[in-house]
């Protein structure tokens, strides 16, 4: 299947090679990537002229931010399944292969998000790795995945360079990103696909997110927090007290997975699907828990 993979960029020269070097390392046969700079002038553009022959496109003019450039760039892409890798992050050895395989092996899967929550020290290297619990529905909507939401626990955000969807999605969704959500418009894209779909955590890491002393999501937090409190309020979740948001969470953190049947049941435990390898039979199997 014909992968789309989008790359924005502002003045990330340090950072920009490495991101687009792993993504073109990830190449699975039939990569669409597009490179959308928002006229950079550190430099930028030595790094994407290097690489521009392996480049589906390359886009170079002033934009109206992150999202905005990413509009441009889906706007001209063509692939099946679509996904964005921001400066700075980093695709995984093999990922664009493995998100090809599941595509192809379930239909019925609409958008993915990789389990294996990765980061990347300053210096683009590898330095931690998590495991997260799943993403229900329900979970995302009621606000248990965004911290700060309510006073109780929280669990994973969606890992942005680990999440990739199909064409089919992204229009049943609108097809772009809200541009009135400045800082959070990736997050409000999420709310928009679980209108629609659900999200499949799946077993094998896909992408690393670089930390950093200038990413706007440190630097910005509060507003974050903001816009993606307006996207959950704009589909009717309200934060819930300290105590009912951390049972559930610690619920979904620590019950056995032969006790989930009955949590479900009782309706304390919303499932969340999963799509692992299974070794014997060297294929993608679904299930939920």
């Amino acid at each position: 299947m014909r992968i789309s993979v989008i790359t924005p960029n502002l003045n990330c020269r340090d950072f920009l090679a490495q991101t687009m070097d792993s993504v073109l390392a990830a190449d699975h046969g039939d990569l669409d990537y597009i490179v959308v700079d928002g006229g950079s002038s550190d430099g930028s553009q030595d790094a994407i002229a290097a690489r521009r022959n392996r480049l589906s496109g390359a886009i170079s003019e002033p934009d109206n931010g992150l999202y905005d450039a990413l509009n441009k760039g889906f706007a001209l892409s063509t692939g099946e399944i679509m996904g964005w890798i921001n400066a700075g992050d980093t695709l995984m050895p093999d990922s664009l292969k493995v998100i090809d395989e599941i595509f192809s092996a379930h239909p019925q899967i609409e958008w993915i998000t990789s389990r294996v929550i990765s980061f990347l020290d300053e210096r683009g290297r590898l330095v931690e790795q998590n495991i997260h619990w799943g993403i229900s529905r329900k979970s995302f909507l009621m606000g248990e995945h965004l911290p700060g939401f309510s006073k109780g626990r929280s669990l994973s955000m969606v890992q942005q360079e680990s999440t990739f969807w199909r064409r089919s999605l992204w229009d049943k969704a609108g097809g772009g990103l809200d541009l009135s959500y400045r800082l959070a418009a990736d997050f409000e894209l999420w709310a928009r696909f679980f209108q629609h779909a659900e999200l499949w955590s799946i077993s094998a890491p896909i992408g690393a997110f670089r930390r950093h002393a200038n990413q706007l999501s440190r630097v910005h937090w509060n507003k974050y927090l903001s816009e993606a409190s307006q996207a959950l309020d704009h589909y009717g979740s309200r934060p819930r007290g300290a105590y009912a948001q951390t049972f559930s969470v610690g619920l979904r953190r620590s019950l056995p997975r032969g006790l989930r049947p009955l949590a479900r049941r009782l309706r304390l435990l919303s499932p969340a699907p999963f799509c692992e390898f299974d070794n014997e039979k060297q294929a993608w199997s679904l299930s939920r828990h």
